[in-house]
């Protein structure tokens, strides 16, 4: 059996598409459907079933796709072991992050890392935090810098690094910001644009209105999970949101002084519990510690 083919296979089964997984491995569509055909021959199964427009696994290929990622993730494990032998630190690293932590939180460590270990190649993803941690789950990421979550599976080994403080925040012509004492009561006049439940702030903030007995007046049409989207959105009506600290760092929003609340999250970084690190994951988490409030 052929590594390539089932590359092209897992490329395929995740993406849904012979398109998309030919732009992810940068090969032709053609190349592609030929590395699935020989798969196919090898395996005398067919692994997809194509209906019109429609691409869906067989049962075949719903049996063979874990064991595909069990074996590729053995090969680059294996790979990154011999590698280490060699004493440098090499290889591939692959990250799992969110947009709002890479802008905010890990340009300084990358810039670190990056010039300590020059021949370490970082592939980074990313990624809602629920994504995140499913994405370590399934072996994609090495490491995961996200929020903390709870719930999180066992399976996953959790290290602080950051705490981020919350803050309610307004446009700079909001109406509250005429009043001299806000209230969380007060901001149940205005709609709060919050990300969605699943999410740490978005529940974290839920929980807090049903806790005061005050009803939270949501926009029920604008869901966001981006929190730069959220943030600009914010600053162009009468809405109001929760964003961390590290996102005031202009005049589009002002934060809200709401006496006796005091919101914050932490962000971890994330790992498979089963999982040997690499040496280029090691030295990225000394890196990363350095950095930690």
């Amino acid at each position: 059996m052929d590594f390539q083919n089932l590359r092209a296979f897992m490329a395929v089964a995740e993406n849904n598409s012979f398109s998309r997984a030919a732009d992810q491995l940068h090969l032709t569509q053609p190349a592609i459907s030929k590395r699935i055909l020989t798969l196919e021959a090898d395996l005398n199964q067919r692994l997809f079933d194509r209906i019109g427009w429609q691409l869906s696994l067989t049962e075949a290929g719903e049996c063979l796709l874990p064991r595909a990622r069990q074996i590729l993730q053995l090969i680059e494990q294996t790979r990154q072991a011999l590698d280490d032998l060699s004493g440098q630190v090499q290889g591939n690293l692959k990250l799992v992050t969110s947009h709002h932590i890479g802008l905010h939180r890990l340009p300084r460590v990358l810039r670190e890392y990056k010039q300590a270990y020059p021949d370490v190649k970082l592939s980074i993803r990313f990624l809602n935090s629920q994504e995140t941690h499913q994405n370590i789950l399934e072996g994609k990421g090495e490491l995961g810098i996200t929020t903390y979550e709870e719930r999180a599976n066992d399976s996953l080994l959790t290290q602080d690094i950051w705490h981020d403080t919350l803050h309610f925040v307004v446009a700079r012509d909001h109406p509250l910001l005429k009043q001299k004492n806000v209230k969380l009561r007060d901001l149940t006049g205005y709609t709060a644009i919050l990300p969605d439940v699943r999410f740490y702030t978005g529940r974290t903030v839920s929980e807090l209105f049903q806790q005061q007995g005050l009803t939270l007046k949501l926009d029920q049409d604008l869901s966001i999970d981006n929190l730069e989207t959220l943030k600009a959105m914010v600053s162009i009506g009468d809405s109001w949101s929760v964003l961390p600290a590290t996102m005031l760092d202009d005049r589009s929003v002002v934060a809200l002084n709401i006496k006796d609340v005091a919101l914050s999250r932490r962000l971890v970084c994330i790992r498979h519990k089963d999982r040997t690190l690499s040496k280029a994951a090691q030295t990225f988490l000394k890196v990363l510690e350095a950095h930690r409030d």
